[in-house]
């Protein structure tokens, strides 16, 4: 990876980092564990992002 990047390819980074989180813990309890995981969760050696 490139040190300097360009700028839409770095927003779109960012994007993909903040919706990577996993389900708040909050969440888990008010629904009764029925929500525990992430369905777009994405494993970073697993799949890429899309340049």
């Amino acid at each position: 990876m490139a040190r300097y990047k360009q700028l839409p390819r770095k927003l779109r980074y960012a994007r993909e980092m903040k919706s990577n989180s996993p389900v708040p813990s909050w969440a888990v309890i008010r629904t009764n564990r029925r929500f525990r995981t992430h369905p777009k969760r994405r494993r970073w050696r697993s799949s890429r992002i899309k340049r």
